[in-house]
């Protein structure tokens, strides 16, 4: 595959860039990610390969433009499925919208957005990172903090677009790394660690092969990472339509539950009846929270 070959990814509308830009936005870290009026270009590595590949929103047509470097040619298959589950082209958005059709609160938000999809991330290790790094702290902190550790750890990437020259750090390098000075406290810093070395040695495995469920579990048990964390790597990392991070503070401010909101328990036992798309509520939350 050149550079200037394309592929189409098709998905089922309504689908809204908007809302992917208006999320990248916040998130971007620079080197390593960009972000265009229509477009979104970043390094990746996947299964040994290291490159780059832009996403291109086609106004008149219900797909997206994927453009990779040459060497994706040899992961093609699995970097089209992540690119998939990164802008979640594979919903359904009526059997999602059918579901929330009686809910007093969540029909209006859906009327309003029905659009509104998961965005998740490419990488799910570099998702946990971004989510023990944003513990307590804001979107904007965070990725301010790991923007340092990309410009510090991660391994240039040639011939990439410009302004994509940088890799996200490996496991093993961020295990390994001095962290002095990186902006974090030193509990933070030894939960990062600890869970980047388990990943590196394989003790840690990063998937939901087994069900989310099990995989917060796991997470649950090492130092430092409490369900708010766990849920959330499954729900931005992998996608998971059920993940919910019932103790999120967007989601317990939600405009929905009037001035005083509403406690972590009430919301758990709330989104009960929203299951098995608790994720897809939690955006819906969030966006009406944001007020975007």
């Amino acid at each position: 595959m050149t550079q200037n070959e394309t592929i189409k990814l098709p998905y089922q509308a309504p689908w809204s860039w908007l809302q992917f830009h208006e999320h990248f936005k916040l998130r971007a870290i620079a080197g390593q990610e960009r972000l265009g009026e229509c477009d979104y270009c970043r390094s990746f590595r996947l299964a040994g390969v290291t490159g780059w590949f832009r996403v291109t929103a086609l106004p008149d047509q219900d797909a997206l433009l994927l453009t990779c470097s040459a060497s994706a040619s040899a992961c093609l298959p699995a970097l089209v499925q992540r690119v998939r589950r990164m802008f979640d082209l594979d919903a359904d958005p009526a059997v999602i919208a059918a579901h929330f059709a009686a809910d007093l609160r969540l029909a209006p938000m859906l009327a309003r957005n029905p659009g509104l999809r998961l965005p998740t991330a490419l990488d799910a290790f570099e998702q946990a990172v971004r989510a023990i790094v944003g513990q307590q702290v804001t979107v904007k902190a965070a990725v301010t903090i790991t923007g340092r550790l990309v410009n510090r750890l991660g391994e240039p990437l040639d011939g990439g677009p410009t302004g994509i020259d940088r890799l996200f750090p490996t496991p093993a390098a961020l295990a390994a790394a001095n962290l002095d000075g990186i902006g974090m406290p030193g509990k933070r810093v030894q939960t990062l660690q600890h869970f980047a070395a388990q990943v590196a040695n394989g003790e840690l495995r990063l998937d939901i092969s087994q069900g989310a469920a099990e995989l917060i579990e796991r997470l649950c048990a090492l130092p430092g990472i409490g369900p708010w964390t766990a849920e959330y790597i499954a729900l931005r990392a992998f996608g998971d339509a059920d993940a919910f991070p019932a103790s999120d503070l967007g989601l317990l401010k939600a405009p929905i539950w009037g001035a005083a909101g509403i406690t972590a328990r009430q919301l758990q036992a709330h989104a009960e009846a929203w299951r098995p798309w608790r994720a897809y509520a939690a955006a819906h939350l969030w966006h009406n929270y944001s007020g975007g």
